[in-house]
């Protein structure tokens, strides 16, 4: 929770200070780029390290780089000497540390709980992390007031408490011994998901209607020039996704997702896509924040019935592989999202960007439809 908090905080931070700098949409756009990179350069190895090493050990190794790389931002806000190459090396560290951390957080899960609690599991770690999504970009747009020497300064701090806390999580260790290093099991997580059909139409879905829909990256620009207000209106956007998804999580941890699960996540896709749209039109700070509320509510719940399946589906030997190949599609939706955003935000202006996304991601749900029927049919029990 508290590393969640510290990564929107550090959202808001790094989008308002970066677009004060240069005024380029493209630019919000390469924030998304430079921490994709890293997910795709380093899916193989972080799967490995899931499956080889404490997951838990870890996840406190990349709070601590998280640290130092935002430790680092303070310092050169603070020196005055922090410019847009800075601020996008230090973006690609903190990337190639989650493209660590995020496997094997999500690996970690199954060890902590019941096998047949993990989608209530999931929906319940949600909850709290979509709590601190929230909080952290409304304190950030505060906090930025007095400079963002003061936001990157917290993160830091909040980042080295997460490692210390993350380090007393007890998890039970498999009795398994870790299968020989070979060319075969480096790619055995991307194996899997392409032999497991549902699987693979179920993550395809996700990379590519969130692709298109990644309309969070131009939220400086509507807080600006659209919608006509400061850091603390970027805060309230930033936050008003979290706020609809947090409701979500709370009632799926009551009433969790188990039959039927199918048609549920492509009610999900298409009411994210329509949201999108009415973001993308609306001129009003109330209407954009209630369309970035029903956003973040439908986009939750494709997120728990994801990570439930995969979860599920996956033997414990492999959830670190698998996982990675599953952080690689949800990291390419969102950062690459993000930059194909700010690139067609730079081409048409960000209005039409935010509606080619919507009309996309409503598209690409009609047609996995007809494409993957079992993916109407599924149930996660």
């Amino acid at each position: 929770m508290l590393s969640t908090l510290a990564l929107h905080m550090q959202n808001v931070a790094v989008g308002w200070q970066l677009y004060s700098l240069t005024g380029s949409a493209l630019d919000l756009g390469l924030v998304g780029l430079v921490q994709f990179v890293p997910t795709i350069a380093l899916t193989l190895v972080v799967g490995q390290v899931a499956d080889r090493c404490d997951r838990r050990l870890v996840v406190v190794v990349c709070h601590a780089t998280e640290a130092g790389a935002t430790a680092a931002l303070a310092l050169g806000s603070l020196g005055g000497w922090l410019g847009r190459d800075g601020i996008l090396g230090m973006v690609a560290i903190l990337g190639a540390a989650r493209a660590f951390e995020n496997p094997s957080r999500a690996a970690l899960v199954p060890r902590l709980v019941p096998f047949a609690l993990i989608p209530r599991a999931i929906a319940s770690v949600t909850s709290a992390g979509q709590t601190a999504r929230i909080v952290g970009p409304a304190l950030g747009g505060v906090l930025y007031g007095l400079g963002p020497t003061a936001v990157y300064a917290t993160v830091a701090a909040l980042y080295l408490l997460a490692a210390a806390l993350v380090g007393l999580v007890h998890a039970v260790q498999p009795a398994h011994e870790p299968e020989e290093m070979t060319p075969a099991s480096l790619f055995s997580g991307m194996t899997f998901i392409l032999r497991e059909r549902l699987l693979l139409g179920l993550l395809s879905l996700d990379l590519f209607a969130v692709l298109l829909g990644g309309a969070t990256a131009l939220l400086p620009i509507y807080a600006r020039d659209i919608l006509d207000t400061g850091p603390w209106g970027l805060g309230l956007l930033r936050a008003a996704p979290a706020c609809g998804a947090l409701a979500m999580s709370v009632a799926l941890t009551r009433r969790p997702v188990e039959r039927h699960a199918g048609p549920v996540l492509f009610g999900g896709v298409l009411v994210f896509g329509v949201a999108t749209v009415v973001f993308g039109a609306s001129t009003r700070l109330p209407l954009s924040l209630a369309a970035l509320t029903v956003l973040g509510a439908s986009d939750l719940l494709s997120v728990v019935i994801r990570h439930s399946l995969v979860q599920i589906r996956t033997p414990d030997s492999m959830r670190g592989r698998v996982s990675a190949a599953h952080s690689l599609t949800t990291g390419t939706s969102n950062q690459l999202g993000e930059f194909e955003s700010g690139l067609l935000a730079a081409l048409f202006g960000p209005v039409a960007a935010v509606l080619i996304g919507g009309i996309g991601t409503i598209v690409v749900a009609a047609v996995w439809m007809r494409r993957f029927p079992e993916l109407r049919r599924f149930h996660l029990v």
